[in-house]
């Protein structure tokens, strides 16, 4: 087929846009497909207008890329492309609007409260709410934001408002949840709408304290332990939600679902990733990979899930 690869963007995970996509278009060669690279722009729009293409590849992350922006752009223009729609893809990164749904399954979510905040005069009545309703340690985060990007773990009160602003700098809706220690998890979902399948659960150690973007993104900034050493009847209940998690949503062709697992046994869900990293430090290539499952034919079931759905 001819496949063009959206890459790039202007998010703050443009870099990361940037990694994965050499990958997918390198495995989308070696299949024996034509591909077209594109760096997405808002001002370049004319590219995707005139494409002419069988299929386009979303290898953007974050805003305008894993938002539903772009997939709302493809459907009015008729292009077929990989991956979830414009709902399922605007729900996912709406952390708050994804986590009350989850919530209304049963899915066990950490508290939270969302703060809309326009202008920096607001930061200190928000801060105040804040205090009211959390005890510490709690997080500060953008509302739609990946990569743990503009994320704070709060230990000190007086930390708020600095943490309200680094949040601020990536979304104006920001999220507060209660901190919640626990192993950190993460499930590859894949499949036909109605019939998909968990993979291997991996475990993430990460070489900082915290899961952040250098841990992610950098070589041996992280252990991946797959699979995850969990009892069965545990290993089946969080698959279970996060394909559970991908259905709620209305994800399509693939997803990932990241649980922070408590002593107790309780896999609180933090979010479903509709367009998950496919750099050579990725997760969900390292769990397809221990089921045999080579990267260019992960890439290819994509293609052909997307393609027939």
């Amino acid at each position: 087929m001819k496949i063009a690869v959206l890459y790039g963007g202007v998010s703050k995970e443009r870099d990361v846009s940037i990694s994965s996509s050499k990958g997918i278009m390198k495995a989308l060669e070696k299949n024996g497909h034509e591909v077209i690279g594109i760096d997405f722009h808002p001002d370049r729009l004319q590219e995707i207008i005139e494409l002419q293409v069988d299929i386009v590849f979303i290898g953007l992350h974050g805003k305008f890329g894993e938002d539903g922006s772009v997939q709302g752009m493809l459907d009015m223009l008729d292009i077929p492309y990989v991956g979830s729609g414009v709902l399922a893809s605007s729900l996912a990164m709406d952390k708050f609007m994804a986590k009350k749904m989850f919530a209304s399954e049963s899915i066990p979510v950490a508290k939270d409260e969302r703060y809309y905040i326009k202008q920096e005069s607001e930061i200190a009545s928000v801060s105040e709410d804040i205090r009211a309703k959390f005890d510490v340690p709690f997080v500060i985060k953008p509302n739609r934001e990946g990569s743990t990007l503009g994320l704070t773990i709060v230990t000190d009160e007086l930390e708020i408002k600095a943490a309200i602003k680094n949040a601020m700098q990536s979304d104006a809706f920001i999220l507060v949840e209660q901190f919640i220690k626990g192993k950190e998890l993460t499930v590859p979902v894949i499949g036909k709408m109605g019939e998909e399948s968990a993979l291997p659960i991996i475990e993430i150690i990460p070489k900082n304290d915290l899961y952040d973007y250098e841990s992610k993104y950098s070589e041996g900034g992280s252990e991946h332990i797959v699979p995850a050493q969990i009892e069965d009847a545990l290993t089946t209940k969080i698959k279970q939600y996060a394909v559970k998690a991908h259905q709620i949503l209305g994800c399509e062709t693939y997803s990932r679902a990241d649980f922070l697992l408590t002593e107790d046994g309780t896999p609180y869900i933090l979010e479903v990733n509709t367009l998950p990293g496919m750099t050579p430090t990725s997760l969900f290539p390292d769990s397809a990979a221990t089921v045999d499952i080579t990267y260019e034919a992960m890439i290819e079931q994509f293609v052909q899930l997307s393609k027939n759905k």
